[in-house]
């Protein structure tokens, strides 16, 4: 756990306020509000164009938001992520497969911002990332070119890249999409642990089976937070109706607030 001030003690690992994001006349998120607490797991959910990758390109500055706001531990976003406390995991889709390195290059990427000027590995460094390796049952794969793995193995070695950064708060977009059972139960029980040990995590999940086994609390988003409960809360059937069909305009496009649908936004 990587230490902070005093005032970081009581402050929230995340905080939006107001957070909204614009694609031209497109909104992907209107007003999200949203405050995680310290060691837990909290699963985000919601359809495809809900706005759930933006949201985390947003923490990650990766976009910038037309109004509110983002803070880690109370503290300025941007000075956070400088010092390595906040991990990003993206959707297989955002990744370069066809970049020759291995499993270890990419999880030693996870070191970079904790190498002193000369950048090179220590031995520190090489203990983290095959410790990390390790965690995510991928040491015997360590030496392949990711372009060889499997989807479920490739979501194990981003995950594996944050471990090795040693955040103390996890962004992962879709980590359990496309797994086989035995990945989905590796990566559940490691993010289990990591809430264990202190750790918070932000998983965006179409898993509702696994959710309560995942999560200890869950977000349901539609551009905004419809929901912010319990995943058995979040899980009955009229409240997932408010989101994932039916009501106020919501299918495959964004509503745009009049009952009209436009196109599909990022995630």
């Amino acid at each position: 756990m990587t230490s902070r001030g005093p005032g970081a003690a009581t402050a929230a690992p995340l905080e939006l306020d107001g957070l909204t994001v614009r694609y031209g006349a497109v909104t992907a998120l209107d007003g999200v509000s949203l405050r995680l607490a310290a060691g837990t797991v909290t699963g985000l959910v919601g359809m495809n164009g809900s706005g759930k990758s933006t949201l985390f390109r947003s923490v990650m500055g990766l976009v910038r938001p037309d109004a509110g706001s983002v803070r880690l531990w109370g503290a300025d976003p941007e000075a956070e992520r400088r010092r390595g406390t906040v991990a990003y995991t993206p959707q297989a889709e955002e990744v370069d497969w066809s970049f020759p390195v291995c499993v270890r290059d990419v999880v030693r990427m996870g070191r970079y911002g904790r190498l002193g000027p000369a950048r090179r590995p220590r031995r520190e460094d090489e203990r983290l990332v095959a410790e990390a390796i390790e965690k995510v049952g991928m040491s015997e794969l360590a030496d392949r070119r990711i372009g060889a793995l499997s989807g479920g193995q490739r979501k194990r070695v981003f995950v594996a890249r944050g471990l090795a950064q040693e955040a103390d708060l996890l962004l992962l977009d879709e980590p359990l999409a496309g797994v086989d059972r035995t990945t989905e139960e590796t990566l559940t029980a490691l993010l289990r642990g990591l809430a264990a040990e202190g750790r918070t995590v932000l998983v965006s999940t179409h898993d509702l089976q696994n959710l309560e086994a995942l999560c200890d609390d869950a977000v349901l988003l539609h551009r905004r937070v419809i929901l912010h409960a319990a995943p058995a809360e979040v899980l009955r059937p009229e409240n997932l109706a408010r989101a994932f069909g039916g009501a106020n305009g919501t299918g495959n496009g964004a509503d745009t607030g009049d009952g009209a649908r436009t196109r599909e936004v990022p995630g």
